[in-house]
């Protein structure tokens, strides 16, 4: 993992989108970042990277990436890259451990770089892919997209396409430092980037095979069929960061993008970050789009490092606890051990990562060796917080140590269910009945005709093998969003694990809620999603095994009591989820006899 660090805000360029617009005349002393390197590689980082401001116009440069390599890590740049047309200092600075340079260009002739950057820079930013490329470095080319090059994108894909081992990086503009300045000037519609940074890349890879491709700061949804080239400091392995002015590394985050309410629900919101914010409270959200499709529900943690932490030794990180994400990292106490473990999941959003771990307490240690976990009670042991981190000085900064649970209380909360269901009788419709794990307090009451039992289920192998298994049953194979449904023609409806499946859950709880006779229930039980922890070779199977996303939504119970028709279902049980229970919920509505409101004559 990589560690950032700002070692100043001067720059020989003067870019009219520069960040650090306000504080150009700020710089860390050379003893300051070099503490810094240091507190890196205790840490565990296997990468300091400087960044600034311009970090090569420091004269400590070649000091500074040879204590790096002192200490055992590798050194990287993010850097406007002038200094490095010069032969002489790159191969000075990869014998002293240089493997990573991330650089900017921002146009493919001299004439729109150089307005840009407001200097004459583009040769010898230009002169330095030539240099850097071809030395087995990661290297990375930023061009940052505002109204002056934004129509000029395929001269700089021209530019590179002779280097085949350069990833070209478009990153839209963000409303900071000068470009917040000179925000109506600098700032295009960021729709309008999009269709333009598509452009480029669909035209860069029609003529070539070796420059690949990446973008930044454009919500996923505008740019179809190119989601997985997002790239931003996560993608590219950076832990955590420290500006000049900070007294420690911090993780790296996403403060300056928002998702909106049009984002709820759409298929890429792990992934995408959303807008930046103060371009939202510009211009809105109006131009986002949206899509429909499955997500996963769960992640994995994995290892990072072990710290020795004897009985009775104070803990390994207390005093020290900032650059920790508290979504991302868990410490996991293992007997005179403390291990660290960390997820670089994509599949949620750094928001939903702290609720899942932090808000409702879903994180567990796998103890199988399955690709997916099938039986929770026997596969999955709760993590929950050490008693002696609840009245720690540092609890508030902390990621927290966490310890595996021996209780069960997978089968505890079941056990609600099973009781709901259990004196249920009439006609009984189950939605999404899969192979029903439920069959053994279903069937007595089938086989005696105290219930009829209809179940629909999308899987034709589910609906099959539970038919073979269950001759009682009624099971239709279909979607239910495809099987019509008579009015009041149900006692009871079951949605057992199924809710998260449908793609319009309102629409379907309506219908579903119209299909009850007055006074009958409907019984829905799903699960929030979870984080496991798990040792780095069963999460790389697990990832790279045959299983497929299903749910649409990851609900928990205070959102899908959102979508129930409040007018024909009346919330007779509630049970959510809470961080000392499982990470499954219960709603159970009762069906009003009250008429359906009129139809709007507006």
């Amino acid at each position: 993992m990589k560690a950032l660090v700002k070692v100043g805000y001067a720059c020989n360029n003067h870019c009219t989108f520069c960040h650090t617009l306000d504080v150009r005349e700020i710089d860390d002393t050379t003893l300051g970042v070099h503490a810094k390197i240091e507190r890196a590689a205790r840490l565990g980082y296997s990468m300091v990277v400087l960044s600034g401001g311009e970090p090569t116009m420091r004269p400590e440069l070649l000091r500074w990436a040879k204590h790096a390599h002192s200490k055992g890590l590798a050194f990287g740049l993010v850097t406007n890259a002038r200094m490095l047309a010069y032969p002489a200092i790159v191969d000075r600075l990869q014998e002293l451990g240089l493997a990573y340079v991330y650089m900017s260009l921002h146009g493919g002739t001299a004439k729109v770089h150089n307005a840009m950057v407001r200097a004459h820079a583009f040769e010898d930013t230009f002169g330095a892919v030539e240099v850097l490329s071809g030395r087995g470095l990661d290297l990375t080319v930023n061009c940052v997209v505002t109204s002056r090059n934004a129509d000029a994108l395929r001269p700089i894909v021209d530019l590179l396409l002779p280097f085949d081992d350069v990833v070209l990086k478009f990153s839209m503009v963000q409303p900071k430092g000068s470009a917040d300045k000179l925000f109506t000037a600098v700032i295009p519609p960021v729709s309008l980037v999009a269709a333009r940074v598509a452009d480029a890349i669909h035209y860069g890879r029609e003529r070539s095979t070796g420059l690949r491709f990446a973008h930044d700061g454009i919500p996923l949804c505008l740019l179809p069929g190119l989601e997985g080239l997002y790239d931003d400091l996560k993608t590219h392995g950076f832990a955590a960061m420290t500006e000049v002015y900070e007294p420690d590394f911090y993780p790296v985050d996403t403060g300056d993008s928002a998702q909106t309410d049009r984002c709820v629900g759409c298929a890429l919101r792990g992934p995408c970050v959303g807008l930046f914010r103060k371009y939202y409270e510009q211009f809105g959200d109006a131009e986002l789009r949206p899509v429909g499709g499955t997500r996963s529900n769960s992640y994995n943690f994995v290892p990072e490092r072990e710290l020795e932490w004897p009985t009775g030794a104070p803990c390994p990180i207390r005093g020290a606890t900032l650059p920790y994400d508290h979504g991302r990292h868990v410490f996991v106490r293992d007997g005179s051990r403390m291990r660290q473990f960390r997820t670089e999941t994509r599949d949620f959003s750094d928001r939903e990562l702290r609720d899942i771990k932090n808000e409702r307490g879903q994180i567990y240690l796998d103890v199988s060796d399955k690709l997916a976990p099938d039986d929770f009670a026997a596969d999955l042991r709760k993590l929950s917080p050490l008693d002696v981190c609840g009245g720690c000085p540092d609890a508030a900064s902390c990621t927290g140590c966490y310890i595996p649970v021996a209780d069960d209380i997978f089968s505890l909360d079941d056990a609600r269910v099973r009781d709901a269901i259990a004196g249920l009788s009439g006609e009984i419709l189950d939605v999404g009945c899969g192979e029903t794990r439920y069959a053994d307090v279903l069937a007595p009451r089938a086989v005696a005709g105290t219930i009829r039992y209809l179940g629909i289920e999308p899987s034709a192998t589910h609906a099959a093998a539970f038919t073979a298994r269950h001759p009682w049953a009624d099971v239709r194979q279909s979607p239910i969003e495809a099987v019509e449904l008579a009015p009041s023609s149900f006692d009871h409806v079951l949605v057992l694990r199924s809710y998260n499946h449908f793609a319009s859950p309102g629409d379907v709880l309506e219908r579903l809620a119209l299909a009850l006779r007055p006074g009958g229930t409907l019984l829905v039980v799903d699960n929030v999603a979870f984080g496991l922890v798990r040792e780095s070779e069963h999460a790389t199977a697990a990832e790279r095994g045959p299983a497929e996303f299903e749910h649409y939504n990851n609900h928990a119970s205070e959102d899908a009591l959102r979508y129930a028709p409040s007018h024909l279902l009346e919330l007779e049980e509630h049970v959510p989820v809470s961080p000392s229970g499982s990470n499954q919920w219960l709603l159970r509505f009762r069906r009003t006899d009250a008429p359906e409101p009129p139809a709007s004559t507006a």
